[in-house]
């Protein structure tokens, strides 16, 4: 019987985790630009 790698495990688990926080940071980012480009509207107004 084969024996569990935790080495392995932690290790996909943690690129998981770290590809999770790299999407969510993206999203914060771009969200952020959206709400710039819509404060430099002329006269002020929003979409």
């Amino acid at each position: 019987m084969a024996r569990t790698n935790y080495a392995f495990d932690k290790r996909q688990k943690d690129l998981a985790k770290k590809k999770k926080k790299e999407e969510k940071r993206q999203k914060k980012l771009a969200a952020k630009s959206d709400e710039l480009a819509n404060e430099d509207l002329p006269g002020g107004r929003r979409c």
